[in-house]
């Protein structure tokens, strides 16, 4: 019997782009599982109730930005692999989401094309886990 596919949450306010992720993780050559919401919110309440193996974020997200949800997430004892995947390109704005506890920041559309590569790269690396005794930088 095979492993389960991996359980990937995507954070997106928009919706083309939120169902374009979801399209891109679903038909990935790993055929990944993906639940997808649009709120800070919505992610740390499904969180409660799901273990996920990765995390995909946007920045700009209604009531709470995608920085504040990826602090939350490790506050909450998450050490799964977390990554931006935003529009934002303002020069400071990858080194926060590291600070924030990501493990990768891609721009998109630029980086699409490594988008599906990175996630695996991610979730294979996942398994080691991060560690959280050591706050981020």
């Amino acid at each position: 019997m095979s492993d389960p596919a991996p359980l990937i949450l995507c954070v997106e306010d928009d919706k083309d782009s939120r169902e374009m992720i979801q399209y891109l993780l679903r038909n990935a050559e790993k055929n990944y599982t993906v639940m997808a919401v649009g709120t800070g919110a919505e992610a740390l309440a499904i969180n409660a109730k799901n273990s996920f193996d990765l995390y995909v974020l946007d920045i700009w997200l209604p009531g709470m930005d995608g920085f504040e949800l990826c602090r939350r997430i490790r506050e909450r004892g998450s050490t799964k692999p977390i990554m931006f995947f935003s529009a934002m390109v303002r020069p400071d704005d990858r080194k926060y989401g590291l600070a924030a506890g990501a493990n990768e920041f891609l721009v998109k559309p630029n980086d699409l094309d490594i988008f599906a590569d990175t996630v695996e790269r991610l979730l294979k690396d996942g398994s080691k886990d991060i560690d959280l005794s050591e706050p981020p930088v």
